[in-house]
């Protein structure tokens, strides 16, 4: 049986949150399953929040404090953690933007907007920004500099293996000026090329396709089992259970299919990104 990996409790809140509350079961004598017993959670969601992964929610918090008698402790620190999680994403992206950082495979569909991990600074700025058209410059910037900075994940040691299938309306939808556009779609190609990442492009003229609506996030593990993450607008969800998992993942395999071969897809990037430097992109 391979060696059991501790969190680093000082690494961020979260970490110490969850190596806290490791110390806290072990020292009353529960496993994950005993503790996890009588909750709305399984065992997996219990182990990531120890290992710092995921943040833990206020109706599991109330349970694990009545189970390990620790006299609202964690309830307390619940609100540490979740703020602490954020860091200039949306509360609801909070536990997948650090989830990403322990992939071993990230698998993307974007119908509508260019993946997080694949968008440059101007790119992400007039997204927020046209999704917050109120908001200040400094909360703006702040969650510019947050997505931007979740690609720092492919400079790690062990990087994810990142696929991502796109609409080519994206790469034809002008968000920013044309020098920009050519910008976006220069650093597209560079980050699946140095990253030996697969991108693909499903045809504006290709048929009815599984995910022909919504963004759709899928992530393995070493030492959890896979999600899914599905976002809209204003809110987005993790979802964990197996039979559901397993549906949205043989949907993204079709959705392999239907698209067009990783080398043409990046070929039509490649090509787009010259319209656009020439000054004339194809509407």
């Amino acid at each position: 049986m391979p060696s059991r990996k501790d969190p680093d409790a000082s690494a961020n809140v979260p970490s110490f949150y969850g190596a806290e509350l490791r110390f806290k079961r072990e020292l009353a004598g529960l496993t994950l399953e005993q503790l996890a017993e009588g909750s709305f959670r399984g065992v997996p969601f219990l182990s990531q929040i120890e290992r710092g992964e995921r943040r833990m929610p206020l109706d599991l918090a109330q349970h694990v404090d009545r189970k390990l008698g620790t006299d609202g402790f964690f309830e307390r620190r619940c609100e540490d953690a979740r703020k602490a999680r954020q860091s200039g994403h949306a509360e609801y992206f909070a536990d997948v933007a650090e989830m990403e950082r322990h992939a071993e495979t990230i698998e993307e569909w974007a119908p509508m907007l260019v993946p997080g991990l694949l968008q440059t600074a101007a790119y992400a700025r007039a997204i927020v920004r046209a999704a917050m058209p109120r908001a200040f410059d400094e909360d703006v910037e702040a969650k510019v500099t947050a997505r931007i900075s979740r690609a720092e994940l492919f400079e790690s040691e062990r990087p994810p293996s990142f696929w991502a299938i796109l609409d080519e309306s994206l790469i034809r939808r002008r968000i920013l000026p044309d020098g920009q556009m050519a910008e976006l779609l220069e650093h597209i190609v560079q980050v699946v090329r140095t990253t030996r990442s697969i991108l693909q492009i499903v045809p504006e003229n290709s048929a009815a396709h599984p995910f022909m609506m919504g963004m759709t996030k899928v992530m393995t593990f070493a030492d959890a089992p896979p999600v899914v993450y599905v976002e809209s607008l204003h809110s987005g969800q993790l979802i964990d259970y197996p039979t559901l998992v397993k549906q949205y993942r043989e949907s993204y395999d079709l959705l392999r299919a239907a698209a067009l071969p990783p080398e043409a897809s990046l070929a039509m990037v490649e090509a787009a990104a010259e319209d656009y430097r020439n000054g004339k992109p194809r509407d």
